[in-house]
C-alpha cells in the first residue's frame, strides 16, 4: 500500500490515482492523516478489502509529509560505513542516535527557508511506526513499522558543531523545513526487499550521494529493537535511519546549499522530492548571539 497527504487528506494511491480514504471508508476512518497511525493495523486490514476504483490524479503541488505531526523524531548518525570515514571518525559501537525537533517537519516539494551559514544536505530511508515497541527483539523490528519514507536530514553546519561538546546536534538539523519527508509512505511488502533500497541526492544537477541501505551499520530492525529498550516508540514516531557520504561539508571544496539550488532527493519505490530554498532577512542565529549579553 502506498499512502500520501494530499490537500491535508489521508490517501491510498495506487497507479498514479490518489482515493479518498474518508470517503471510500464510509467514514470509518479520518481525513487526517496523522490519526491514521493509531488504527494502522485495522486501517490495512481494510485497504486489502475496500473498493479503491474511484479517485483523482495525485497532484504533486497538494502533496504534504505524509506524517506531518509526529511525536518524536529519531535520527541515527553515521550510520554508512563510508559516511563515518569522510567523517573522520570511527566505526559505533551501538547507534549514534539524535532527535528533529517536530517542528521541521516539511512537505516533499515545499520551498525551505534557508537560515544562512552552512546548510547541508543528508538523504536518508526513514522508518514510520505503525506499532507501539518497547522492548522489541530485532526479530520482531519490522512488525511494528507501519511503512518507508524518504527524508533528507538537512543541517545547519555552523550552528549543529557550535561550542564545545556536547554540540548543538539538534538545533542544528531542526531550523523550519529541516525533516523534508515523502512523497509517499510505502509499506514494507511493496518492496522486493526492504532492507535494500536505493537512496540519492542531486544538487541542481550534480549527483551527490547514491546508495543502499543495504549498507546500513544498524539495519532498520536494530534500530527499532535499540530505541524500543530506552523508551516506548509510539505510532506515527519517525527514524531517520542515517545518511551515506557524499555530504557537502566534508568534500574539498565544500559544496553546500546555496539560494539558487534545486535539491533531489530520491529512493527507489518510494519516489522523489523537490526542494527550493528561499533567503530570509533573520541574522543567522548565532551572529544574533554574539551580539547580546547573556549568561547561563
Amino acid at each position: 500500500m502506498r499512502v500520501a497527504n494530499q490537500a491535508g487528506r489521508l490517501q491510498v494511491v495506487a497507479d498514479g490515482v490518489a482515493v479518498d480514504v474518508e470517503t471510500a471508508s464510509g467514514g470509518r476512518f479520518s481525513a487526517e492523516p496523522q490519526q491514521i497511525f493509531d488504527r494502522w493495523d485495522e486501517f490495512t486490514a481494510w485497504s486489502r478489502t475496500a473498493d479503491l476504483a474511484d479517485g483523482v490524479p495525485v497532484d504533486e503541488s497538494k502533496l504534504g509529509a505524509p506524517v506531518p505531526r509526529p511525536g518524536q523524531i529519531f535520527a541515527v548518525g553515521v550510520n554508512y560505513a563510508d559516511h563515518v570515514e569522510e567523517s573522520g571518525l570511527t566505526l559505533p559501537d551501538a547507534p549514534f542516535v539524535f532527535t528533529k525537533f517536530p517542528a521541521s517537519i516539511a512537505g516533499p516539494y515545499d520551498t525551505i527557508e534557508h537560515p544562512g551559514g552552512s546548510v547541508d544536505f543528508e538523504v536518508e530511508l526513514v522508518a514510520v511506526i505503525g506499532k507501539e515497541a518497547r522492548n522489541v527483539p530485532a526479530s520482531q523490528g519490522w512488525d511494528h513499522v507501519a511503512g518507508l519514507t524518504l527524508g533528507q536530514d538537512l543541517s545547519e553546519r555552523d550552528l549543529q558543531l557550535s561550542g564545545p561538546p556536547p554540540q548543538q546536534f539538534n538545533l542544528g538539523k531542526s531550523f523550519a523545513g529541516f525533516a523534508p519527508i515523502g512523497p509517499l509512505l510505502v509499506t514494507p511488502d511493496e518492496f522486493g526487499d526492504p532492507d535494500d533500497i536505493e537512496i540519492s541526492t542531486v544538487l541542481s544537477g550534480e549527483l551527490m550521494q547514491k546508495s543502499r541501505t543495504r549498507h546500513l551499520i544498524f539495519p532498520i530492525p536494530v534500530l527499532v529493537s535499540y530505541l524500543s529498550s530506552i523508551l516506548p516508540l509510539r505510532p506515527g514516531d519517525l527514524i531517520f535511519t542515517g545518511t551515506p557520504s557524499g555530504i557537502g561539508f566534508t568534500r574539498d571544496p565544500q559544496r553546500l546549499i546555496g539560494f539558487d539550488d534545486e535539491l533531489v532527493s530520491r529512493a527507489e519505490g518510494i519516489g522523489e522530492m523537490r526542494h527550493r530554498f528561499a533567503a530570509t532577512d533573520r541574522p543567522h542565529p548565532l551572529t544574533t548571539l554574539s551580539r547580546s549579553t547573556h549568561h547561563v
